[in-house]
C-alpha cells in the first residue's frame, strides 16, 4: 500500500517519513511553500530526503517522488508570527501567535487531492496532542472528522495517519532511534530544522535553532529527557 507523507523538513515529519518507510512499500512526500519565515525549511527537505537515499538502501528503495507546491497566496492572507515579522507571544484566543489558522486543513485537502490521482489512501503527518501547542488543527479529533469529510467530497476512503499523536517530543526521539538508529538521530540533529525563527547558525547537541522560541524549546526539553530516559 502507498503512503503520502506530508514533510516539512523538520524532526516531526522526519521521524513520521521514517515511520512510513518502515511499513508502506511506496512513500511519497509533499511539502508546501505557504510564506513562512522559517523558509529554510524548505531547504533542509532536500538534504534530508538525499540522505534517507544514500544511508538507509532498504527506505531508498521504497521512497518516491517529492514535490513541493506554492501556497504563498495562504501565508499571504495569515496575519501570524509563522508568516510575518512579528513576535511570537500568547494572542487575545488563548492561542500563541504562531497558530496559522486552517494551514493543517489547507495542507490535507491538497495532499488528498494528489493522493486520489496517484490511487494513494493513506496521508500521513507528524500532528501531536501530547506536546502541541494548543492548535485545534492538530487535535486527532479534527483530523480524523477532516479524513472522513475527505473521504465523502471524494468518494474514496482517505485515512490520515498521526503516528506521533499520542506520545511527546522525547518519545519522538526515541522513535527515530527505534526506527533508524542512532544514524536516523544524527540525521534529525544535523539536516532538520523546527525554529520558528529560521536560525541555522546555532548548532546545539539537539540540532540548530536559535534555543528560545516555543519550537526550540520544546525539541531541547524532548532531547534532555530522552536523554535522561536512556541512561
Amino acid at each position: 500500500m502507498p503512503a503520502l507523507v506530508l514533510f516539512s523538513g523538520g524532526q516531526d515529519s522526519t521521524t513520521c517519513l521514517a515511520w512510513a518507510l518502515a511499513r508502506y512499500d511506496r512513500v511519497e512526500t509533499i511539502g508546501f511553500a505557504y510564506g513562512q519565515r522559517h523558509d529554510v525549511e524548505l531547504i533542509v527537505r532536500k538534504r534530508v530526503l538525499d540522505r534517507i537515499r544514500a544511508e538507509f538502501p532498504d527506505w531508498a528503495a521504497r521512497l518516491g517522488e517529492d514535490q513541493v507546491l506554492n501556497l504563498s497566496e495562504f501565508g499571504a492572507i495569515s496575519d501570524t508570527a509563522l508568516t510575518r515579522e512579528a513576535e511570537i507571544e500568547m494572542t487575545a484566543a488563548g492561542l500563541p501567535s504562531t497558530f496559522v489558522p486552517g494551514r493543517n486543513l489547507v495542507f490535507f485537502t491538497y495532499a488528498a487531492a494528489i493522493a486520489y490521482r496517484r490511487r494513494t489512501p493513506v496521508l500521513v503527518g507528524g500532528m501531536c496532542e501530547t506536546d502541541y501547542s494548543g492548535y485545534p488543527d492538530c487535535r486527532n479529533e479534527t483530523l480524523q472528522t477532516l479524513a472522513r469529510a475527505l473521504s465523502l467530497g471524494l468518494d474514496w476512503n482517505v485515512t490520515i495517519e498521526t503516528p506521533l499523536m499520542w506520545i511527546d517530543k522525547a518519545g519522538t526521539w526515541a522513535l527515530a532511534h527505534e526506527l533508524g538508529g542512532e544514524r536516523l538521530v544524527d540525521l534529525i540533529v544535523e539536516e532538520t530544522h523546527t525554529c520558528y525563527l529560521g536560525n541555522r547558525e546555532h548548532r546545539h547537541e539537539w540540532g540548530y535553532g536559535c534555543g528560545t522560541c516555543p519550537a526550540c524549546e520544546l525539541r531541547r526539553k524532548g532531547w534532555e529527557k530522552w536523554q535522561t530516559e536512556k541512561s
